[in-house]
Parts: C-alpha cells; sequence; structure tokens
C-alpha cells in the first residue's frame, strides 16, 4: 500500500509533467497563428499561377507549333518517385503517422512499379528507414521554418530526376490544413503538370511580350517549386496545430490523474 509521501511524490511528478504540456500547447498556439497568415498568403498567389499557366498553355496551343516541354511529358509510371512531408519532432498526435501509413501503402498497392521515397523530416526518415523502404534522398530541418529556399533546392533535385528520365511521376504526401482540429493527409501529383486541354475557365486576354511557349519553359518549374512550398507551409501549420491539441488532451489528463 503506497504511503501519503508516495502520493505527494506521484502528484508533483504530474503537475509538472502538466506544467510541460500546457507551455507546449502555448508555443504551438502562437506559431500557429503565424503560419497560418503565411498559409493564407500563399493560397492566392498558387491559384494565380494555375490561372497564368492555363492561359499560357490555351496561347501556346493557339499556335502553329504544339507544346512539347520535358514537364508536360507524360509516360508510363513504372518508377514512381514519392515526396514525404513530415515533421522533426513528435508529440503531434497522429500527425507522421498518418503520413507514414499513407506512404507505406501507395507503395505496397504499386507491386508493379520502382517507388522511391524522397523524406522531408525526420520522423518519416526514420520510419522508412525502420521497414526497410527505398530513399532517394532526406532533407532535415526545413519543417522548423519553412523557407522558400528549400522548396527551390527540393524542386530543381525533382525535376531533374524526372527531365532525365530516372523517375516517371512524382507525388506529393503532406497533412493539408483545414483547421485548428482538422489535417487531411493529402496525396497530389506534381509531374507530370496537369495542362487542361482546353482554354479553361479564364480567358485569354494577354498581350504576351515573349512567346507564349517561352514563357511556358520558365514558369512550368516555378509552378512546381510553388506547389512544394504550399506543400510545406500546409504542413508546418498542421504540424502546430496537432501538436497544441495533443498537448491539450495531455494537460486536461494529467489534471485529471492528479484529481484521481
Amino acid at each position: 500500500m503506497p504511503s501519503l509521501i508516495d502520493f505527494r511524490r506521484r502528484i508533483r511528478t504530474i503537475r509538472n509533467t502538466q506544467q510541460l504540456t500546457k507551455a507546449m500547447k502555448m508555443i504551438s498556439a502562437a506559431k500557429l497563428r503565424k503560419t497560418q497568415e503565411r498559409v493564407v498568403a500563399a493560397r492566392p498567389y498558387a491559384a494565380h499561377l494555375q490561372q497564368l499557366l492555363t492561359g499560357l498553355a490555351a496561347a501556346a496551343r493557339s499556335g502553329e507549333t504544339d507544346l512539347e516541354l520535358p514537364l508536360l511529358e507524360k509516360r508510363a509510371e513504372h518508377r514512381v518517385q514519392i515526396v514525404a512531408i513530415t515533421s522533426d519532432r513528435g508529440l503531434a498526435g497522429a500527425f507522421n503517422s498518418n503520413i507514414n501509413r499513407v506512404v507505406r501503402q501507395m507503395v505496397q498497392e504499386r507491386t508493379h512499379q520502382h517507388c522511391v521515397i524522397e523524406a522531408l523530416g525526420r520522423k518519416g526518415r526514420d520510419y522508412y528507414a525502420k521497414y526497410g523502404l527505398e530513399r532517394s534522398g532526406e532533407h532535415l530541418g526545413i519543417s522548423q521554418k519553412v523557407k522558400y529556399f528549400d522548396a527551390q533546392v527540393v524542386a530543381k533535385i525533382l525535376i531533374d530526376r524526372y527531365v532525365k528520365g530516372e523517375v516517371d511521376s512524382v507525388y506529393l504526401v503532406y497533412n493539408e490544413f483545414k483547421g485548428m482540429l482538422a489535417q487531411k493527409v493529402t496525396v497530389s501529383r506534381v509531374l507530370p503538370i496537369d495542362m487542361p486541354e482546353g482554354e479553361g475557365d479564364a480567358p485569354v486576354d494577354y498581350i504576351y511580350e515573349s512567346k507564349p511557349e517561352d514563357m511556358l519553359k520558365t514558369l512550368l518549374p516555378k509552378y512546381v517549386e510553388v506547389a512544394l512550398y504550399q506543400a510545406l507551409l500546409e504542413s508546418e501549420a498542421s504540424e502546430h496545430a496537432a501538436r497544441m491539441t495533443a498537448m491539450d488532451s495531455a494537460t486536461t489528463n494529467a489534471g485529471d490523474l492528479i484529481e484521481k
């Protein structure tokens, strides 16, 4: 039978843990507000870039030449590149495990294809190494403070592999930020780039100083960079939201345990 001093020591330990989880919740809440502003600010730019590409593609098709750009070339998916975006730290509930489960399921379902994983985040890297999933590279530390330069570096690697024929498609797997309590695992193909066959919803009312084909050559890599940057921002916001929720639950559970 535990003595009174044992109970008091136990309560003191739980209270210390409770203070820690409460502090982590407050830190995540502060970071989430800043990251959420960046996510909201980046979304219109990505949408307008897609609209511009649609207009350029329509203008290029209206000319005499056909579009023959490497990033638009579609081929049979024999070699698949999966870009898994996880965090470098834990204590975020099911944030990382949801991504890792989807990635592992994708690899298991594509038995007739050769899948390689580009791990963006320590938690994903460790998981794929543990289960022997083939990795093409790893990038650690970029989820702590997402920068556009990091997205450029990774996007260039992915584009080079696709252009050289080392992979036939590139998929992003990340947590999309839906709200404080909702994050959705999203699988998005960024290469090859899907361009509408028609003119799309946006009218082609621009006067292009350069040839549309030349502008597409410049903007298509930019589109991949923006897509990856947007995914990183969504993941960062989702991580803070998931950690805030997890630490709030831990704080509540600690209080219930102390009361008991």
